[in-house]
């Protein structure tokens, strides 16, 4: 078994894998890049910058990780920063593009790429897929074994010394057919349908998090509507009077909104024509309903939890016992798990998050993926794409995300079902030791329900507005009517034609 995972991780990206091709003929595009000649110089070092939004335990994984990288290239130097969260790994971006300036690649959605290609600043990479058209060139890569990190022939055993081989520097059909499909489509979700801009890295979804002693000491159970989770906060509230806790929090106001509107059909943006069309009736009813249960004290998000420069997310208030459910992503599953390194004193329990319609469900699909952008030294193109390239094709560390964290591979199943760690670490999924394992487990069954939100060039600013919808309104500090009113102008304002 040893040997078949090590050939398994020979290079990650550079092995074949069989599956089934799922891309068909999307990929036709005019060329975005043009090779230097004489393809990556592999004499010449090159040092190419990450800008990402990890914490300390998936930068440890990634760290391990640009290592072998490092090895199986040696000229390349990967340089990563921390740019602390999503909005702050967006903005320096769009200011650093506005001075000239730019990482080579960095953790994005695609709402923020949109932003980036006002200056055209991002890499397609249809040049770098199966049928792009760089397909036949190849790339020197020494032969590294992922999980030792060690050198190894073309056979997979140990060599004292590095095997060179060439290798396509573009995805092979095998390599490319290892993606989720699901998740490899979201990287052509800018308008055109032709283009694509981003490869996935790591994917979530919101689940609720719930206090699984506190529902099963009073017979209760995960509402799976929203006429559900009303009559259970009531009944909450009945069991436990105390004003300072409250049934639930939900950590974003944005992806509630979101939610809401693709759950009841409504609408929200548009990539084409009146690109704001969330000011509706509809819209300002479920806006409406929510401030009703805000008075009544059902619920609580990390917003207005938060005071001044101190952040508080929802799952703290659930671990401390102020919550008794928390809907939040699964990429931070980690963090229902211990309060302060101790052991939580209930069992967590996860279920799906609430629906209007339960035969039809609809939960966010988000989770980082990656962009490169353009630069005008071609090696440093070249190296964030085969950095790219073998971060996102590499089970192993897929597998070391979701442990950590609670992020769903993006790899098929039954590639990531070939590393036994994995496999049997989601065979073992529970409410405590194994809360991401059980997090992964839900998400993955609910892979089917995901949907993503149209991107263009002032769709990250709509999801900052309707999240302000949610928090003037459940503040206080503004009427449904006003808030929407303000949004739409604001948007009007900075995106008019």
């Amino acid at each position: 078994m040893k040997k078949k995972i090590g050939a398994l991780l020979i290079a990650c990206a550079m092995i074949g894998t069989v599956a089934v091709g799922f891309s068909g003929c999307r990929h036709a595009a005019a060329p975005d890049f043009e090779m230097p000649e004489g393809g990556f110089d592999v004499n010449k070092p090159v040092t190419i910058t990450f800008y990402h939004s990890m914490g300390a335990n998936l930068r440890n994984a990634l760290d391990e990780h640009i290592a072998v990288f490092e090895k199986m290239y040696p000229n390349i130097t990967v340089e990563c920063t921390s740019q602390g969260d999503w909005d702050g790994v967006r903005d320096i971006i769009i200011t650093e593009l506005q001075g000239g300036n730019h990482p080579n690649l960095a953790y994005c959605y695609a709402d923020h790429v949109a932003d980036y290609n006002v200056s055209n600043a991002v890499l397609s990479l249809n040049d770098f897929l199966a049928d792009g058209a760089y397909k036949d060139v190849t790339v020197p890569t020494v032969l590294v074994d992922v999980e030792s990190g060690e050198y190894v022939d073309e056979e997979g055993n140990p060599s004292e010394e590095p095997v060179t081989v060439d290798r396509p520097i573009s995805f092979t059909q095998e390599e490319e057919d290892m993606y989720n499909p699901i998740y490899f489509e979201e990287g052509y979700e800018f308008g055109d349908g032709s283009k694509m801009y981003t490869l996935p890295w790591a994917k979530s979804t919101e689940v609720i998090f719930y206090n699984k002693t506190f529902f099963d000491d009073n017979g209760l159970t995960p509402p799976t509507t929203w006429d559900e989770m009303e009559t259970l906060c009531a009944r909450i509230k009945e069991i436990d009077t105390d004003p300072a806790h409250v049934p639930f929090g939900y950590d974003s106001e944005e992806n509630w909104f979101i939610t809401m509107c693709e759950q009841q059909g409504s609408p929200y943006t548009s990539v084409s024509g009146d690109k704001f069309l969330f000011d509706t009736a509809e819209n300002k009813e479920f806006v409406t309903r929510f401030k009703e249960w805000k008075d009544k004290g059902y619920f609580i998000t990390s917003t207005l939890a938060s005071t001044g420069t101190n952040t508080v997310y929802t799952s703290n208030l659930l671990l401390d016992g102020t919550l008794y459910m928390s809907i939040g992503s699964t990429g931070g599953t980690s963090y229902n798990l211990d309060l302060s390194g101790e052991k939580v004193p209930f069992e967590v329990g996860i279920a799906p998050v609430p629906q209007l319609d339960p035969e039809h469900p609809k939960m966010i699909s988000q989770g980082p993926s990656v962009c490169i952008f353009k630069d005008e030294d071609p090696q440093k193109v070249l190296a964030s794409w085969l950095f790219v390239k073998f971060m996102t094709t590499n089970p192993l560390y897929q597998t070391q995300v979701s442990m950590s964290n609670g992020y769903m591979p993006v790899l098929k199943q039954e590639i990531m079902n070939e590393l036994p760690a994995y496999s049997e670490w989601v065979k073992k999924a529970n409410g405590s030791t194994y809360l991401t394992a059980q997090a992964v487990k839900v998400g993955m069954e609910h892979e089917s329900d995901y949907f993503v939100s149209p991107a263009f060039h002032g769709s990250s600013d709509a999801r900052d507005q309707v999240g302000k919808i949610m928090q003037q309104v459940f503040g206080g500090t503004k009427t449904v009517d006003q808030a929407f009113k303000d949004a739409l102008a604001y948007l009007n304002a900075q995106f008019s034609a």
